[in-house]
């Protein structure tokens, strides 16, 4: 990619095709275009800015080494970041649980995607499918994608049948996907 070309312009899997070329340029825009998307999304898992930067970093080290772990076919690259990011949080709350509870992390920051129109209309189409589900598969999403718990650490917390949590964790997933996909 030279100089004179808009990068602006480039599609995320033309800059991921640039990344496996070993494109630097190209991985500069990507983290220009996401990263405060992941950075939200750790922030808001972990409650911890030093945290949520390491994940940061961990999250484009991982798709500059390994761009082929993203399949254009299968999505987009935000909300696979976004995924990456939140597993990695996950992680890191898992590793800490024995120091702080999950209760005890504060949620307090929301994301800035003030800047991205595309980003404000999926969080628009995110919300909207959230207040359509029932309260019980909203609540076992959020607890599994917020709060970081497995399925049956929410089966045991709200006492459902573990097949239950999995059964709601799925259909509300695919709506969010079905949504995405219209």
């Amino acid at each position: 990619m030279s100089p004179a070309e808009p990068r602006a312009g480039l599609s995320d899997a033309a800059l991921v095709a640039a990344i496996r070329s070993g494109k630097e340029s190209a991985m500069a825009e990507l983290y220009d275009r996401y990263s405060a998307v992941v950075y939200s999304v750790s922030l808001r898992v972990l409650g911890d800015t030093g945290a949520a930067e390491d994940v940061l970093q961990e999250v484009f080290l991982q798709l500059w080494r390994n761009p082929d772990l993203f399949d254009s076919s299968r999505g987009n690259l935000a909300p696979w970041l976004a995924v990456i990011a939140r597993n990695r949080s996950i992680d890191g709350l898992r590793k800490r649980r024995p120091e702080s509870d999950v209760e005890d992390v504060l949620l307090s920051v929301e994301p800035d995607m003030a800047g991205d129109a595309d980003r404000a209309m999926a969080m628009t189409k995110v919300r909207t499918v959230l207040g359509g589900m029932p309260a019980a598969q909203r609540s076992a999403l959020e607890m599994a994608y917020f709060e970081g718990l497995s399925h049956s650490e929410i089966a045991a917390k709200t006492g459902e049948p573990l097949g239950t949590v999995k059964t709601r964790i799925r259909t509300g997933l695919l709506a969010l996907r079905k949504a995405f996909q219209t």
